[in-house]
């Protein structure tokens, strides 16, 4: 028996409500990231300007951009300092000066990343399934514009009765607020719902600081926390599980 069916047993709770995160836990938001940082690297000629390497510099991107996507979750930084701080950490990183990022890297990257379609396996089957059972509403940090491209490429709207971009609000995950948003909109009560994402601050504890269960979706087997209850790993395992 795999280390996920031991941790999820079939639920016993009749849920009625499932709250998805988007990105990391649907969309896949490293493999769409990769996909444009290439062209771009390409289009602007980063090699000329002395990074040799496209691996090395999607992957420190990747790396800053995850740790800046955490402090902005927790409302440390704003969107503009996430924006602004993320290519020119990278070219830090890599021993360039940071007035190297051509000046429209970010908006180019901003525009095209949103509109690749790389979803984690299953996820329209699962989807679809779940849809069948109980009502779909997904919440999400990202920023409302790249948001709402990447749920109308993917042909993801479909699923979801309602879709709370952060944004809009004015709050995000973790911040209570937003669950209960999310709450009031769906007609929703906490015993009947689920959050499933992949952030454990954002979506996991967020969710069960609010009182509401939550599951953690975690595709790279990273350590989970001793707090963290259930989790899966491939999200075909909640057609399974729920």
């Amino acid at each position: 028996m795999s280390t996920s069916e031991i941790e999820h047993p079939k639920s016993e709770i009749k849920y009625k409500h499932i709250f998805f995160d988007l990105d990391h836990t649907i969309w896949d938001f490293d493999k769409n990231s990769e996909e444009a940082l290439r062209e771009l690297y390409l289009i602007h000629q980063l090699q000329e300007i002395g990074l040799r390497s496209a691996e090395l510099f999607i992957e420190t991107y990747t790396r800053n951009n995850h740790r800046l996507w955490a402090q902005y979750h927790i409302g440390a930084i704003t969107k503009d300092e996430l924006r602004d701080a993320r290519f020119k950490s990278t070219f830090t990183d890599l021993g360039l000066h940071p007035e190297l990022v051509p000046p429209d890297f970010e908006d180019a990257y901003v525009q095209l990343c949103p509109t690749k379609t790389n979803l984690f396996p299953h996820a329209h089957e699962t989807l679809e399934y779940l849809q069948s059972k109980y009502t779909l509403h997904l919440i999400s940090n990202g920023f409302k514009d790249s948001t709402r491209t990447k749920i109308a490429g993917s042909d993801l709207a479909k699923y979801f009765q309602h879709i709370i971009i952060s944004e809009d609000v004015g709050v995000n995950k973790p911040d209570k607020a937003i669950f209960q948003h999310a709450l009031d909109l769906a007609g929703a009560v906490k015993a009947e719902s689920v959050m499933i994402g992949d952030s454990i601050e954002a979506d996991i504890r967020g969710a069960l600081n609010f009182g509401m269960d939550a599951i953690y979706f975690n595709p790279y087997q990273l350590e989970k926390p001793e707090d963290v209850l259930i989790q899966i790993t491939h999200l075909k395992e909640l057609m399974v599980m729920l």
